[in-house]
Order: structure tokens, then sequence, then C-alpha cells
């Protein structure tokens, strides 16, 4: 019987992993500080928390291998945007940043003749497409 595979070696785990630290990479470089990177709450995950200047940036890493079919944007569902807001929502509060000013970013990994290139949206998203209007974004 062949050793059992580690949950960490999954190819698409790896590629997920390779797209985040692009990522985290691109968005040090264009001078935004990581705050947090995998940030969980119960069933609920922020791939990178960032600072860009005063304001708190919650970004989602989409990362598609060669030939894929799919975009990585498509992984943005309203499901998703609903998700990633409670997380943040969760977030602000674990961190008293409530009076921050906040938005959500998208970074998109692609891989393309071995390397991947990466492309940053700055909200790609609001709360208006993340939020059922019954649901309140802040605690109060």
């Amino acid at each position: 019987m062949p050793p059992a595979r580690s949950v960490g070696s999954a190819p698409h785990l790896a590629r997920g992993q390779a797209g985040e630290d692009a990522a985290a990479a691109h968005l040090r470089r264009v001078g935004y500080a990581i705050l947090a990177r995998n940030w969980r709450v119960r069933s609920l995950e922020l791939d990178l928390v960032c600072r860009d200047g005063q304001t708190v940036v919650f970004v989602e890493v989409k990362t598609r291998g060669a030939g894929s079919l799919a975009t990585p944007a498509e992984g943005l569902s309203p499901a998703k945007m609903n998700r990633l807001a409670r997380a943040a929502a969760h977030w602000l509060s674990a961190h008293d940043a409530w009076d921050r000013p906040c938005r959500f970013d998208l970074v998109a990994v692609r891989e393309e003749n071995g390397r991947l290139v990466v492309e940053h949206e700055q909200d790609a998203f609001d709360l208006s497409q993340a939020m059922p209007r019954q649901v309140s974004w802040q605690p109060w």
C-alpha cells in the first residue's frame, strides 16, 4: 500500500499557497503592510488582512493553474462575498477597529508559461453586493 499523502502535499493546496505567497509579495511591493494571513474565526477565513495607509484591506486571493477554464475572479461569488464580509466584521471586532476605513480587494493569480501572473483589483466588491439588506454590517 502506498504511503498516505499529507494534505499539505496536494497539488491544489500547493498551488494555492504559491498564489498566496505571490499575492503577499506583490502587496508588499506596492506598499501594503500585511497584518494577518489565513486569519480564521469558526468556519470563516480571510486570506490576507493588510493596511494600505489608514485603510484596512481584506484581500481574497484566487489562484488558477495553467489551462483552467475559470478565471480567478469567477470564484468570487455572492455567497463568497457574504462570507468574506462576515469574516471581516469578526476581524474588525476582534481588533477594535470599527472606526477604521476598510475595503475588499481581489488578487487574482494565474499560472502562465510556468510563471505566476498577479492582477490586483482594489474595491473588488462592496457591502451592497455581499450582505443581504436585513443583515447589519456593524455589530451595533
